[in-house]
């Protein structure tokens, strides 16, 4: 049994699927960089820090995880090149802010592009969300 930030994140990554141009290119924590400007755009799927606050009135606890979905993209343009795959994997994303009832709501927190330099320009692109779900005191995965 996995815990419930792992359920979340899994249900982020099935949301994604058919993302404007990346394909099959999603990824959870990638550790490989992507070598070639074929396996470009990309998503890749993190989380940073995972907030928890005690109700002491009912055996629970409240989370707040940060994640965020990368967008790795190349061109002569890359900030023009990324707009249509974060505009379809944001609309992805907020389609359903239960994600199937994992969580409790998603809000989008922000956004930051930079440029790779090279013999083609990589652009990355982090888009933050605020996840907000719920466990027991006593247990993580429910």
């Amino acid at each position: 049994m996995a815990s419930k930030r792992e359920d979340i994140l899994a249900a982020i990554k099935t949301a994604l699927a058919g993302t404007t141009g990346v394909s099959t290119r999603i990824y959870r924590s990638r550790t490989i960089p992507l070598a070639q400007r074929s396996q470009l755009p990309a998503l890749i799927i993190e989380w940073s820090n995972d907030d928890a606050s005690l109700i002491t009135s009912a055996p629970s606890i409240n989370w707040s995880l940060n994640v965020t979905v990368t967008i790795l993209c190349s061109g002569d343009v890359p900030d023009q090149g990324v707009d249509a795959t974060l505009l379809s994997m944001h609309s992805k994303i907020m389609n359903d802010v239960t994600l199937g009832g994992e969580c409790m709501d998603i809000a989008p927190t922000t956004q930051a592009f930079e440029t790779i330099d090279g013999d083609s320009p990589i652009g990355v692109m982090t888009c933050s969300y605020l996840v907000r779900y719920q466990t027991t005191t006593t247990d993580l995965a429910s």
